[in-house]
């Protein structure tokens, strides 16, 4: 009899220190970091659906600019070379929380970004291209793609700037330091600015020099 009493009570002794606990964590952010950890690797991993998405047009637009007589070979290898960099950089989960990797990768898709830029800019020289239908659908795509990268990457920007606000706050910091919970690495606003912008195309004449 007194064994059980015993053992019941201990169950009501540990069930009470688990609720206690839980609400200590829920109070001190806990169960909002793993909501916003969450959030974020969703929306990271959309903007890597898109830049997945870009890489697989730029194969279609290489071949057929490549058709076109006399294009710049410069600005096609720059491309090639660009996208071959860009899609080479393997993206694993620890890549959120490092900030070395993630600059590495965000560079080598601004690069590609400045690359795909400068072939649509050229591609206006030549009359052919302008006249390929499958050309200007190849385009119509791209550009759609930017747009849906500049969205994917702007929610990816809020869901860290939550979290990295929880992280860096009290007393959410101190569960953030108990449970190693660091601030993630975003988007800078310099390279936001250069490479969240579609592709400019203009089917005015350059002027003559």
């Amino acid at each position: 009899m007194l064994t059980s009493r015993l053992t019941s009570f201990s169950r009501t002794a540990r069930l009470a220190a688990a609720l206690a606990l839980a609400a200590v964590l829920a109070g001190c952010g806990y169960n909002d970091f793993q909501r916003l950890d969450e959030q974020t690797k969703s929306a990271w991993s959309e903007v890597l659906n898109q830049y997945q998405r870009r890489a697989d047009l730029i194969p279609n637009i290489v071949a057929t600019v490549k058709g076109e007589a006399n294009f710049e070979q410069e600005t096609l290898t720059k491309v090639v070379e660009a996208r071959a960099k860009a899609t080479s950089i393997q993206v694993t989960p620890e890549t959120l929380n490092n900030p070395e990797a993630f600059q590495k990768f965000q560079a080598a898709q601004g690069e590609l970004s400045s690359a795909l830029s400068r072939l649509l800019v050229v591609s206006e020289n030549y009359p052919n291209l302008k006249a390929n239908q499958g050309f200007q659908d190849l385009r119509v795509q791209l550009e759609g793609t930017e747009n849906r990268i500049t969205v994917a990457r702007n929610r990816y920007i809020q869901a860290v700037q939550q979290y990295n606000v929880l992280a860096r706050s009290f007393p959410s910091n101190l569960t953030a330091m108990v449970f190693g919970y660091q601030a993630k690495p975003n988007f800078s606003v310099a390279n936001e600015a250069q490479i969240s912008a579609p592709p400019a195309v203009s089917f005015e004449k350059p002027a003559s020099k």
